[in-house]
């Protein structure tokens, strides 16, 4: 006979203890995978920035609510293009989003800008100039440092190349008009579009962008190659030199 005083046995035998009720769910408990239904019946349109946001952020924070930090990202940053364009270290100082949220919100905007150069990639520039813009501010816009990008076509106007030639400091890069032409040989290309971005965010042309357009264009045009535009990127706008009469 066994022990009347044995209590050894199975957790599911044992009676449960005043107290000792299930804790509560935490208040997030289920709004995830509301959210993925949302998404998934009426797609991204029907959810707000902050929401699509939140989404992003689920699989690198798992088990707390990305609610509250997705609404400080926005908050922070000013939009959703603007989260994703922001560099890694700023993201990471935004309290309660970590290393691994960091990472992947900047996988996700290196995923966004090739899926837009694929939409120009092979494709007659000039032709698909929205897609040329789009492609441009979601790779430079919210950049913190001055890039100096070539889009290299051929005799079709066909993106060749998409290359950052030089990246300077907040509010100036070296450019060499004798470098973007030795390049362009060097690809067969027979037009370049020349662009860089703002990080202050105006994109007004300044008088030594115009000169340096310039020089580009009398080193180029004696060997074939002509320069299309030269675009400068803002946060908020670009501004085209050739709509602008200025080359």
């Amino acid at each position: 006979m066994a022990d009347k005083d044995d209590e050894r046995g199975s957790f599911g035998e044992q009676p449960l203890a005043v107290g000792s009720a299930k804790p509560p769910k935490p208040h997030h408990a289920g709004h995830r995978d509301r959210l993925r239904q949302r998404f998934r019946e009426a797609g991204a349109g029907a959810l707000a920035d902050y929401e699509l946001l939140e989404l992003l952020l689920f699989r690198s924070i798992p088990r707390a609510d990305t609610k509250a930090r997705a609404k400080v990202l926005l908050k922070k940053f000013g939009s959703l293009a603007e989260v994703l364009g922001a560099p890694e270290h700023l993201l990471r100082e935004v309290e309660d989003v970590g290393e691994a949220a960091a990472l992947d919100l900047k996988i996700v905007a290196a995923a966004a800008q090739r899926m837009a150069r694929g939409e120009i990639k092979g494709r007659e520039i000039l032709s698909s100039w929205m897609q040329v813009l789009d492609y441009c501010r979601a790779a430079m816009a919210f950049e913190d440092r001055e890039q100096f990008r070539i889009l290299f076509l051929d005799k079709k106007n066909a993106l060749i190349a998409d290359e950052v030639q030089q990246t300077g400091t907040v509010d100036h890069t070296p450019v060499y008009p004798r470098e973007v032409v030795r390049r362009a040989l060097e690809l067969s290309a027979t037009a370049v579009i020349l662009v860089h971005n703002h990080p202050s965010g105006d994109p007004t042309p300044s008088r030594a962008d115009i000169e340096m357009t310039k020089t580009i264009i009398a080193s180029a045009k004696p060997l074939g190659i002509s320069v299309h535009d030269h675009i400068i990127i803002g946060k908020k706008a670009h501004a085209s030199m050739k709509g602008l009469l200025l080359i």
